[in-house]
């Protein structure tokens, strides 16, 4: 008798270049478990399926191949796509992204909505928001506080 695995309805795959660096990355700086690694041994060992997990959260990741379509955000420009990372200390994995060639969009700061955040871009150009819960509040407080909040 066989099991089928359950897996999450929805797993974000992370387009790179250097896939092996940004496995090490994602390994460093937030924590992540490589759980698997399969290379096409025909195109130079490209990574072309890693998949890591940080807490219950699976995410997986290829090497650019453009000749498959996957491209990574340096290559395009930036990404349209932006990740949200709950975490115990926003501060220090901030720190360690940034230490890791992360660079800062918007700093790590205590926001009215109840959460401390900021916004990394990583050195392979995913986006993070990184953040960690100041305050444990219901939704309709969270929009009290949205429609109290000066307009840009």
């Amino acid at each position: 008798m066989t099991t089928k695995a359950k897996v999450p309805a929805l797993q974000p795959r992370l387009i790179v270049s250097d896939a092996a660096r940004a496995i090490a990355f994602y390994v460093e700086a937030l924590g992540a478990r490589e759980v698997a690694r399969h290379v096409d041994h025909k195109r130079n060992e490209l990574i072309v399926h890693a998949e890591l997990r940080i807490g219950d959260a699976v995410f997986t990741l290829a090497e650019e191949a453009r000749d498959w379509h996957n491209h990574a955000p340096t290559s395009l420009g930036g990404s349209p796509v932006i990740l949200g990372l709950s975490v115990e200390d926003a501060d220090a994995v901030g720190a360690r992204m940034q230490r890791l060639g992360a660079k800062v969009v918007f700093p790590i700061a205590d926001q009215f909505y109840g959460l401390r955040e900021g916004r990394l871009v990583d050195p392979f150009g995913h986006v993070w928001i990184v953040s960690q819960v100041l305050e444990e509040l219901s939704s309709e407080e969270i929009q009290r506080r949205v429609d109290a909040f000066p307009a840009p």
